[in-house]
């Protein structure tokens, strides 16, 4: 498989690094509108885009999912499966076709253990995209649900 195209990967990992990991992926290519998850299910895989848009959603009661970010070429898609109880916290669906690497969950967390050097830059990157995703969501949910006019 070549090497990813995504700087933030390429900046996480060192080339062994990265050919050990990409050992547990695959190419997929995803049809517009292909929901890749579900917020509750089994977070089993997770993705790194190589080109399209994915949006996370979150369920709302009462109205319908909150489109709370989206997931460009080069970025992380998913982050709950590093994390027990490895359920999706919300929802994604490609906006556009999308092209990825998707990796199978329990093989990545199998190599983290084995080489504790891979695993503490991958779960760094995990961690990084996470931070980024909570802000981007807060920053969304403020942007729908904050009073017009409160200043927030």
């Amino acid at each position: 498989m070549s090497p990813l195209p995504s700087p933030r990967i390429t900046s996480a990992l060192s080339a062994e690094q990265l050919d050990r990991l990409m050992t547990c992926g695959r190419p997929v290519d995803l049809p517009e509108g292909t929901r890749l998850f579900e917020e509750g299910d089994p977070a089993q895989r997770f993705w790194i885009l190589r080109t399209g848009t994915v949006t996370l959603d979150v369920s709302v009661p009462g109205t319908r999912s909150a489109v709370i970010d989206t997931v460009n070429a080069g970025e992380l898609l998913g982050w709950s499966w590093l994390y027990t109880p490895y359920r999706w916290h919300s929802g994604a669906e490609a906006m556009t076709r999308v092209r990825a690497y998707e990796f199978d969950a329990v093989a990545v967390r199998t190599l983290m253990v084995a080489d504790p050097v891979l695993g503490s830059a991958l779960g760094h990157l995990v961690g990084q995209t996470l931070a980024r995703r909570l802000v981007s969501a807060r920053t969304r949910l403020l942007d729908l649900y904050a009073p017009h006019g409160s200043g927030l």
